[in-house]
């Protein structure tokens, strides 16, 4: 991979790398210009970028010789965007498909139940990673991630939606496959220029990192009255039917409303409806949206 490759010919061919190059603000419609002209348009560090691109498509590329050419705040900066897409965009994505797979299950499919209890383990683990912060870095764990998705093709059984039991697997494969390279990102980027790095640095880069996670993963736990409001959320009452229901203004219904996001960090129905199955407030079999 070099400066002169044209991105439009690259992304065609490797489409994976379109959320990466987003990353760094640049979209779609590149037309014809090379990675080189793009970076100097959008005043990138062209090494970052190739050592980036480098890493994604070439499982044995090392990239030790470009490691001066650019600041570790750089793969700090990307590294954070890297895992808000993961937390914003696949991991609900999954979610997305999981939801219903899980909710038109007869109710008796033990496998079911405990697939959900998996998935909130891995999501729940991978948030706990994240606040470790860069003192303390290793691979993300994705063990529980490829059980969740062996079991799924091996050991499902009873009554289940096939196609939404496929949707559930690419999503998996895709976050999987995201999470797989992050680790060599870390390996080969990040690591060797920590090393480098006194303890001072470090930790000022670690606030930069991880703090925005520490305060949005705060477990913080939800009243009486937001478990029924959040509860007629994920049966999907408008918010003035909640209101009527509970015999409360709407302005109270809207402050609920804010308070459950804020504390649970979960902004979609989807999303809710699982933070409701995997705390019990709901069952899977229950009438969910």
């Amino acid at each position: 991979m070099n400066k002169n490759v044209v991105l439009s010919e690259l992304l065609t061919e490797h489409s994976e790398l379109i959320p990466v190059v987003n990353r760094f603000g640049i979209k779609l419609g590149v037309g014809e210009k090379t990675i080189g002209k793009i970076c100097l348009e959008n005043d990138l560090n062209i090494n970052f970028i190739l050592a980036i691109l480098n890493v994604y498509l070439d499982e044995e590329y090392d990239p030790d010789e470009d490691l001066d050419t650019f600041d570790v705040s750089l793969i700090v900066d990307y590294l954070k965007r890297t895992v808000e897409n993961y937390m914003q965009v696949l991991v609900p994505n999954i979610e997305k498909h999981f939801t219903p797979f899980i909710a038109m299950n007869d109710g008796e499919n033990k496998e079911l139940n405990l697939l959900h209890k998996m998935f909130y383990q891995f999501k729940s683990g991978l948030s706990d990673h994240l606040q470790q912060g860069l003192e303390h870095l290793s691979d993300y764990p994705n063990e529980l991630l490829h059980d969740l998705k062996n079991i799924i093709i091996k050991h499902i059984s009873g009554n289940y939606n096939q196609n939404l039991a496929y949707a559930v697997i690419f999503s998996i494969t895709a976050l999987e496959k995201e999470l797989h390279i992050y680790n060599r990102l870390l390996n080969k980027l990040l690591l060797p220029k920590l090393r480098e790095l006194d303890s001072e640095h470090i930790e000022d880069l670690n606030h930069t990192f991880s703090d925005e996670y520490k305060s949005r993963g705060s477990n913080k736990q939800l009243t009486n009255r937001e478990i029924e409001v959040l509860k007629l959320i994920v049966q999907g009452r408008l918010n003035k039917e909640i209101a009527d229901k509970l015999n409360i203004s709407l302005n109270t219904v809207l402050s609920h409303r804010k308070n459950i996001i804020s504390k649970t960090g979960i902004k979609t129905v989807s999303g809710l409806t699982f933070y409701c199955i995997s705390n019990g407030y709901v069952s899977p079999g229950d009438h969910v949206v």
